[in-house]
């Protein structure tokens, strides 16, 4: 594709970058905590929004019930198509509109999408409603060329990444209404991910009996026997240790149990303790067998004590991302482009994180990591107090996007 083209092209988004970040801030003001997850009215004012463009989003909601079941309240998934001339690939972008609850200790609102001093501050400005806007506007930048194009766009707006996917792109890939041949999903400007960590959660119960706390001898204590099952768990974490992945970015596994809740009173032997833990797998490990590690050392470590019973219940096993054919040309044509927008070479690496674009990959679709953010998770203050955003990471994000769409749908 020309340089004429390619500058057209920048010249476009630097002439709409107000635009812009007004359409980001309104995306951020409209709430999606997940928990409680009611993510529907997000999705029916971005569908709107994009009207504005002449554009039309397909609204799936997945159903009230599965939706319950799985511990949300409202999920309405969008899918904007854009269709070329026939030829050329179809390549998704993804991002994911479902948040973590902001929590306390903001400066500014969460929901205010305030702007001072060239950054953009509130819940998901860095991840990841901020791609919302990059992959809105690096597609309205290609369209605006008016050069013919070849292949197809979709925009993939989901709501349920903090639960782990499944009734977001997951959803989407298994009602077969997407099949695309290349995806990009939500990431940060300075490093591709090409791979990532599996995911094991657990939630265990210990069942005891309670008793008066004067006569202890009375029950069957659970806390007690939940202590066994965690000095079981960190028992392991040496032995994690030693277990190294030969992907770039990633090192070893983890384990940790995030919640305990059990018990009571002060006064009383804790009859039922609960505990939610989080097993994190490097590509190289099958989940299957680690499931069944996991689950053999929680239950051998209380077996045999009287009057303790444990039921253990899967929460969540999300597999790992791996590069597939044709990975390797969205990275080529990322870095490209990255060098001539930001002036260095961005990395192409692996992430200790997991993501749902690991169920595209599933489906045999290439996908990797790229959008609007900072070099790393910690500078935009990420599921913390004030996540922000640069502006000016938003701006190079959205340039190196359109010049990748522009690549591999250029005639």
């Amino acid at each position: 594709m020309t340089m004429q083209a390619q500058e057209k092209l920048i010249d476009w988004i630097d002439a709409h970058f107000d635009e812009q970040v007004a359409f980001l801030q309104q995306v951020i003001r409209i709430p999606t905590d997940t928990p409680p997850g009611n993510n529907a009215p997000h999705a029916d004012a971005v569908a709107t929004m994009v009207e504005a463009f002449g554009w039309s989003a397909e609204k799936h909601a997945v159903p009230a019930q599965a939706v319950r079941d799985y511990g949300m309240e409202s999920i309405t998934n969008l899918i904007v198509r854009r269709p070329y001339a026939a030829g050329g690939p179809t390549i998704a972008l993804n991002a994911h509109g479902d948040v973590v609850p902001p929590g306390e200790g903001w400066v500014h609102p969460p929901y205010g999408g305030v702007v001072e001093d060239g950054f953009i501050y509130g819940r998901a400005a860095a991840v990841s409603k901020c791609d919302f806007s990059t992959y809105i506007f690096a597609v309205r930048a290609l369209e605006a060329l008016g050069v013919p194009l070849k292949g197809g766009l979709e925009l993939h707006f989901t709501y349920d990444e903090e639960f782990g996917g499944l009734l977001g792109p997951g959803w989407l890939l298994e009602q077969k209404l997407t099949n695309p041949d290349f995806v990009i999903a939500a990431g940060f400007s300075y490093n591709i991910v090409t791979a990532h960590n599996a995911c094991l959660q657990l939630e265990v119960t210990v069942h005891g009996k309670s008793g008066h706390g004067a006569m202890p001898e009375t029950g069957h204590d659970a806390l007690q026997a939940a202590t066994r099952i965690l000095n079981a768990i960190y028992g392991q974490l040496p032995e994690l240790k030693k277990i190294k992945s030969k992907v770039a970015g990633i090192d070893s596994p983890t384990m940790l149990v995030g919640r305990i809740d059990g018990g009571t009173n002060t006064n009383v032997v804790p009859g039922k303790v609960v505990l939610k833990m989080d097993r994190r797998m490097i590509p190289e490990e099958d989940p299957v067998a680690v499931e069944a590690q996991v689950r053999a050392l929680i239950e051998d470590a209380v077996r045999g004590e009287p009057g303790i019973r444990v039921e253990i219940r899967r929460l969540l096993l999300s597999h790992a991302l791996r590069p597939l054919p044709g990975s390797d040309k969205l990275v080529a044509s990322l870095q490209k482009n990255g060098r001539q927008v930001i002036g260095e070479e961005i990395t192409a690496q692996g992430t200790p994180l997991y993501a749902d674009a690991r169920l595209y990959g599933e489906h045999g679709i290439p996908a990797v990591l790229y959008g609007a953010g900072p070099r790393t998770v910690p500078e935009s203050n990420a599921k913390k107090a004030d996540e922000r955003l640069a502006l000016e990471d938003l701006r190079k994000a959205t340039k190196v996007v359109a010049l990748t769409l522009l690549d591999f749908l250029g005639r």
